[in-house]
């Protein structure tokens, strides 16, 4: 008997332990907003001075109004880009057809290729320079060589194969590769587009355009806040263009969401109720929504801000829309005190099973 009796005390003992050390686990093992002050100022125990504020119209922060600024470099590129004709480069193909005369160009019924020093060979006239000269200079030039030979000349000139102007593009775009530059002329924008577009992870207001030993960053939405577009930027021959990853504004969520994921701002910016929205609401089996905070960390700043705002009321939408996010903000939902009390109860099940199996030796 007393056997026995030693033997329940020791498991009543042994189970009190447990369960006090199981729930301070976790208690402290989960995230929780804790005894946080109504308002107000505080330093915690990590040393980080925190400011506390219920978001209302009054504490609201205001909108950042931020006006880019071309650099000088991108002012330069787009007022020394303009639409040019054409200029016949080595390595294109040209169709040549003298009008009255079928016999002459049938040798060349394939093309005149035009070789690295940009000269074609042609019939009666031998080598004569095509390279940097557009189909309309050229055309005259062969049509002038012509009239020592032929009483009638007329050349009729094109570019069948456009070979030599091409530029490169990489990074996240759907297709990268190299591209031939034809007669009409390509812009930033189109070049982009024949690229098959940026992925779905590639900023567009992060394009880097490498011209002669020369970076330009170029950002599309910026030059169409300036008043300016990527189609007055034309692309040149040997340029290439590297569109970068979409990696760096983005605000994070934790604790009683639908879905935890970094949500990430987008050009037209982002509001904390658009942020509830794509984190696929709150947890309604979970979530208390009247604790919601938003954690904005100023490295600057002598405090880091705390808001919160009771989602239970529908007024409190209003302001969650008029809140713009800022990168790295870190959105938290608190659970219930029942979900937290059924989370430390779940895990005491597995000890409190292993005790009854204790005490049944």
């Amino acid at each position: 008997m007393r056997q026995a009796t030693k033997l329940l005390s020791t498991a009543c003992l042994l189970l009190s332990s447990m369960l006090y050390g199981c729930a301070t686990t976790t208690i402290n093992s989960g995230l929780q907003a804790g005894e946080l002050p109504p308002s107000g100022s505080f330093t915690a125990s990590n040393g980080i001075n925190f400011n506390v504020q219920p978001l209302t119209l009054a504490t609201l922060p205001p909108k950042q109004v931020t006006r880019p600024q071309l650099s000088s470099n991108i002012s330069t590129l787009v007022s020394s880009s303009s639409r040019m004709n054409y200029r016949i480069a080595p390595s294109d193909i040209l169709s040549i057809i003298l009008v009255g005369y079928p016999d002459i160009t049938t040798a060349g019924a394939s093309g005149y290729p035009v070789d690295q020093q940009g000269f074609i060979q042609f019939p009666l006239i031998g080598r004569i320079q095509a390279g940097g000269l557009s189909v309309p200079q050229f055309t005259a030039n062969l049509s002038a060589r012509l009239q020592r030979y032929l009483k009638y000349p007329d050349p009729q000139v094109k570019v069948s194969e456009y070979r030599g102007n091409k530029f490169f593009i990489d990074g996240e775009v759907n297709k990268p590769g190299e591209f031939n530059i034809t007669d009409a002329p390509v812009s930033l924008y189109s070049a982009i587009s024949m690229a098959g577009g940026a992925t779905e992870i590639g900023d567009s207001n992060n394009i880097v355009l490498r011209r002669n030993g020369t970076d330009y960053r170029i950002g599309l939405q910026s030059l169409q806040q300036t008043g300016l577009s990527a189609n007055q930027i034309y692309v040149q021959n040997g340029d290439a263009i590297r569109v970068s990853k979409e990696d760096i504004n983005k605000v994070y969520v934790l604790g009683e969401f639908g879905k935890v994921a970094p949500v990430p701002i987008l050009d037209q910016g982002l509001s904390l109720a658009q942020v509830i929205g794509e984190s696929s609401g709150l947890n309604s089996n979970t979530a208390n929504a009247a604790k919601i905070y938003v954690v904005r960390d100023q490295p600057n700043s002598q405090y880091t801000n705390i808001y919160y705002v009771d989602m239970q009321a529908i007024t409190s939408f209003a302001l969650a829309n008029r809140f713009e996010m800022q990168p790295n903000d870190i959105i938290y939902v608190d659970p219930t005190g029942l979900t937290r009390w059924n989370r430390i109860i779940s895990s005491l099940l597995p000890s409190t099973s292993a005790i009854r199996g204790f005490t049944s030796l």
